[in-house]
């Protein structure tokens, strides 16, 4: 993801049925009085450790945040056994879970219940025990959480940094019902094994288009459109009534309807070391991504706030890598909009240009 970033409103809750699925809507204007009425004073712990907290915390939230904040903050110690699900580090991440919890990673089926959810991160903090993370923008809807994190491990001596966006679905004591994690699995191996993590999906792509754009190949949108000052207005709102034409714009690779609904926007992504704000360079990006992947997603959860959207898409994809096609494979999208003209995507590049035996290789050689 670039740099330029944050920012997170979410103020009351609406629901809607959009394609089949429930999805979650907030308007600062659903408060008696609008967003002047929403307290500031609550969960005062947990709005100390994050950049920015905004939306509807009940008590709830406030206890699932200050779990997931404790856990990022915690030492590993000496890392766990694979399966030591007494180790004080693991025992303090299963406490951020429901026992009858799914936990949704990237490219993966969903891992249920504690015993599972638990071997996993016994295998994550044994690869890298200096895992730490710290809250940057999240929205508290009621029974919704979008945690906005940094993270910050250490690999064969390199210290790899990026963000992520954990969707959470609360239940009893602000315990997690439904978890997805988006975040760029491509980062871990970039520079800790050179010549071996697969080509960059993006490599190339800058605020020109693409190479295949500058070496004349392409005739439309070949230069930067005049978008390139921040919009004089906030970004992106996002209304229940657009969900299904944005999530059909996924699905059907259409860039024209992404970018005519975010114009002036800059966008940051899996793959870009600053946002890219010309038309060219937004259009070329996508038209990347639509070229690889084959999308069939569903509306998650939506989060709208005064100034900042969230949007979730999951499904499957169907990636072409070359001659190969593979298909069914888990995948998902997180959408923000923030104040300043900020259209930031969350999503993992790595199943999209390796598949699962190559995947697994490459944490091995991690590992190793």
């Amino acid at each position: 993801m670039g740099t330029g970033r944050r920012g997170l409103v979410g103020i009351a809750m609406a629901a809607a049925l959009v394609a089949g699925a429930a999805v979650t809507v907030t308007a600062a204007e659903a408060l008696p009085g609008g967003a002047a009425t929403a307290a500031r004073d609550d969960c005062p712990q947990a709005r100390e450790k994050v950049e920015r907290l905004e939306g509807r915390v009940t008590p709830n939230a406030c206890a699932f945040m200050e779990r997931q904040i404790a856990f990022g903050e915690m030492p590993t110690g000496t890392p766990p056994a694979l399966g030591d699900l007494d180790h004080p580090r693991v025992r303090a991440y299963l406490d951020i879970f429901d026992p009858e919890a799914t936990l949704w990673e990237a490219g993966s089926a969903p891992q249920r219940g504690r015993t599972t959810i638990g071997t996993s991160i016994t295998g994550s903090l044994s690869l890298a025990p200096g895992l730490t993370y710290r809250g940057t923008d999240v929205v508290a809807d009621g029974s919704t959480v979008m945690f906005g994190q940094w993270n910050e491990v250490t690999l064969k001596g390199r210290t790899v940094a990026y963000p992520q966006i954990a969707r959470n679905v609360l239940g009893d004591e602000g315990r997690t019902l439904q978890a997805r994690r988006y975040y760029d699995r491509a980062v871990l191996f970039r520079d800790t094994l050179p010549g071996v993590a697969p080509a960059p999906l993006f490599a190339g792509i800058t605020d020109a288009g693409s190479p295949r754009d500058r070496n004349g190949e392409r005739t439309r949108d070949t230069a930067p459109s005049p978008d390139t000052a921040p919009p004089s207005r906030p970004g992106f709102r996002a209304r229940a009534g657009e969900v299904p034409e944005r999530l059909a714009a996924w699905n059907a690779g259409d860039a024209d309807a992404l970018l005519a609904r975010t114009r002036g926007a800059r966008l940051s992504g899996p793959g870009l070391a600053a946002p890219l704000v010309s038309e060219a360079g937004k259009r070329a990006y996508l038209e990347r991504l639509f070229a690889t992947a084959d999308l069939r997603l569903k509306a998650g959860q939506v989060a709208v706030g005064e100034t900042t959207a969230y949007m979730e898409w999951h499904g499957t994809v169907t990636a072409r890598d070359g001659a190969e096609t593979r298909t069914d494979i888990p995948f998902g999208i997180v959408e923000r909009f923030g104040p300043g003209g900020e259209w930031e995507l969350y999503f993992d590049t790595l199943p999209l240009v390796a598949d699962r035996a190559e995947i697994g290789a490459l944490f091995q050689q991690l590992a190793s």
